[in-house]
């Protein structure tokens, strides 16, 4: 059963955290890794650290693991398809009360009822290596190399421009974009320091300005200095300062900047990836209709709660 939490929902304890991941497959474990990152994507303040074992299809793997997991205190996560695999890691995880999440045998075993046939149960069978899968992992590569500003001489090959303030989920959703074949720069907006030239060099139908509610943003860093153990105080988490920034962010993208903006503001990251693309889309044919070469550059209306 699912349970609804509201947007201001915080769960109890110290905010910020830290947590060790075990990603456990008997095949290349891109199914759990895929699901992991649409999870983490929901905890920015939260340090993950993950350990990826693929390939585990043996008894001694399994107990490799779970001493592992038994000594870090971590959660496993796995994808194993072998029935008899599966449930020695799962017998041995109850044994030492590990926290262990099965992403793929419960949906196989509903499947094989409902169809009324058996599972081949062969690792590795999601696993197609054709161009689309190039694709992604070329995508992800740029991506990881233009984050926060990085490799900005070759920002014209990004089919995506993020900008916004520290903190404002451009990583988390460029990140989420790419694992989509979509190769996705981000770029920092800092206070008093103009952004980079090649911003203006580039198609502009492909930028996109992300922006945040103070309030909501102040909590996020202080979170973020707090997980990493550092006093939560300074311009970086005061309101004002902070309210100065998203303005500041505001003024360039309406003084020779015409980007839209997306308020991404108790938004998951599916959400505010569907807004981006959907305003890619709209600038893209906001220019196809109109036969002015002018048209790359009038801005077109806000997107979320942020207006003029």
């Amino acid at each position: 059963m699912s349970t609804y939490l509201p947007a201001e929902y915080e769960p109890p304890g110290r905010p910020g955290r830290n947590a060790t991941l075990f990603v456990v497959s008997d095949g290349s474990g891109s199914t759990a890794e895929a699901a992991l990152d649409a999870a983490m994507v929901q905890f920015p303040e939260v340090a993950f650290t993950i350990i990826r074992r693929p390939g585990v299809r043996t008894r001694e793997q399994v107990l490799s693991v779970v001493r592992d997991a038994t000594m870090t205190q971590g959660i496993i996560v796995h994808t194993i398809v072998v029935q008899e695999i599966r449930q020695i890691l799962v017998r041995e995880c109850r044994q030492r009360i590990i926290p262990h999440f099965d992403l793929i045998g419960p949906l196989i075993g509903h499947i094989s009822q409902a169809v009324g046939m058996r599972p081949i149960l062969r690792p590795g069978a999601a696993r197609r290596i054709d161009p689309e899968y190039y694709q992604r992992v070329e995508s992800i590569q740029y991506t990881v190399q233009h984050d926060d500003g990085q490799s900005i001489a070759t920002l014209d090959q990004a089919d995506i421009v993020l900008v916004g303030v520290s903190r404002s989920s451009k990583t988390p959703l460029s990140i989420y974009l790419s694992m989509r074949g979509m190769k996705v720069a981000n770029i920092p907006i800092v206070l008093g320091i103009a952004p980079p030239p090649q911003l203006r060099e580039i198609d502009q139908r492909r930028i996109v300005a992300l922006t945040i509610d103070a309030e909501y943003l102040a909590q996020i860093r202080r979170n973020r200095l707090e997980a990493l153990g550092q006093p939560a105080t300074g311009d970086y988490t005061d309101l004002d300062k902070i309210r100065e920034e998203l303005a500041y962010l505001r003024r360039i993208v309406r003084s020779g900047y015409p980007w839209p903006i997306v308020n991404i503001t108790h938004k998951s990251v599916e959400e505010a990836a569907k807004e981006v693309i959907a305003v890619i889309e709209a600038q893209r044919d906001l220019a196809g209709n109109r036969d002015d070469a002018d048209a790359l550059l009038r801005p077109l209306p806000y997107l979320g709660d942020d207006r003029p």
